[in-house]
């Protein structure tokens, strides 16, 4: 339940805080640099993402050839397909953490957040009583 409602919140906060900062950027730059900006986030991201999941792809197969689990790339294809979503849709907020999500630096700081989750969430499940 408290999930749903977290989604809810998100629907709606998520593009009256993009619409926003469209306006507010349009404001000080102008209309036309800002759509043109949103078209090159959007442009960078399918770029970006086509990139990185091919590289994470390889890396996550070349991983299963030598007998390893692939956990690390599948954090980072889950991490660049998220980052390639926001990127697609338009606005400044969305495209800023897309581009956290899909640059390789960045995004180790997120999959350490990620991996700590789901750490948390496994050892909350094995001692459950």
């Amino acid at each position: 339940m408290v999930l749903l409602w977290i989604l809810v919140v998100i629907v709606i906060l998520v593009p009256i805080l993009e619409l926003w900062g469209l306006l507010t950027v349009g404001q000080l730059i102008g209309t036309i640099p800002t759509i043109l900006l949103v078209i090159l986030t959007g442009v960078l991201g399918i770029y970006l993402a086509r990139l990185q999941g091919f590289k994470t792809l390889r890396t996550a197969q070349e991983q299963i050839m030598r007998g390893e689990p692939p956990g690390e790339a599948i954090l980072d294809g889950i991490c660049i397909l998220i980052g390639g979503i926001l990127l697609f849709i338009p606005g400044l907020f969305t495209d800023a953490l897309g581009l956290v999500l899909l640059i390789p630096f960045t995004r180790k700081g997120v999959k350490m957040m990620l991996f700590k989750g789901l750490e948390k969430m496994v050892q909350r499940r094995m001692y459950r009583p």
